[in-house]
């Protein structure tokens, strides 16, 4: 079966929900828009659903200008994103980047959401991926999470209740590569596109949490372990960086290009 892509998404700031796309432009950081804002604390260390399991509920979307923010319990809050405010040291897990603090409106209403002092920062300057020579926002390490979609589903055989693609918060999902089918791959045309798949993801308490409720259980991780540990990481998609950026669209076809 030719292999499709199926899904579509982009993260505007960090840790909240991503937003399902038709179609997208691939930049050399990823999904444009992708990871441009984050949360940090007072002192510049990212927020994520690791430790700010309500994140999740924080449901974003942004047009290259306006970053509007939906959680339960607030009014909207509608930012118009700035590049002039003071430039903030931050960081992400122990990589060191800046952002540009978005002031004191944005960072009172994630305050009052989150009950816990924060800013808000977009992206500026550069920073590199951990290997391969590419270039991300405030994305972990990478700037694109591929996933085939046969692996959920092998996934889901294993367990008590099928869980949806969100916990794993993928860029791509592709539909005929085959159960953990990407984990062969190095070289994929998508579209207009080509990426290159240059690391298993390692997997994180993040995708026990519901992304509609912010709740939190013991799967996948729990089954997961028990075949798909690598290095002593729990594994599932891969890590991926675009090698020729360009247009994409679900329903665009997927070639192999490389094994690995």
């Amino acid at each position: 079966m030719p292999a499709t892509l199926t899904e579509l998404n982009v993260y505007p700031l960090k840790s909240g929900r991503g937003t399902s796309l038709e179609r997208a432009e691939l930049t050399d950081r990823g999904v444009r828009y992708d990871r441009e804002f984050m949360l940090v604390t007072p002192d510049g260390r990212f927020m994520s659903q690791r430790t700010t399991a309500s994140m999740a509920l924080m449901r974003p979307a942004y047009n290259g200008e306006v970053l509007s923010v939906d959680a339960p319990g607030m009014e909207t809050l509608v930012h118009k994103a700035a590049d002039d405010g003071d430039v903030l040291d931050v960081t992400v897990h122990r990589y060191e980047c800046q952002g540009v603090d978005q002031g004191d409106e944005a960072a009172a209403w994630f305050s009052s959401l989150l009950g816990r002092d924060c800013r808000l920062v977009r992206f500026t300057g550069s920073r590199a991926t951990g290997r391969g020579g590419g270039v991300l926002m405030f994305a972990d390490a990478y700037p694109l999470l591929l996933i085939s979609a046969e692996s959920l589903a092998e996934l889901n055989g294993r367990l008590d209740e099928p869980l949806p693609m969100n916990r794993f918060r993928p860029s791509m999902v592709v539909e005929g590569l085959g159960a953990f089918g990407e984990d062969a791959v190095r070289l994929l045309r998508v579209g207009e596109t080509v990426v290159e798949l240059v690391k298993a993801r390692g997997r994180c308490v993040v995708t026990t949490t519901d992304q509609d409720t912010a709740e939190r259980g013991r799967e996948p991780l729990r089954t997961l372990a028990s075949y798909r540990t690598r290095d002593q990481e729990i594994v599932f998609g891969q890590d991926a960086i675009p090698r020729a950026v360009g247009a994409l669209a679900v329903g665009d076809p997927v070639e192999i290009l490389e094994y690995k």
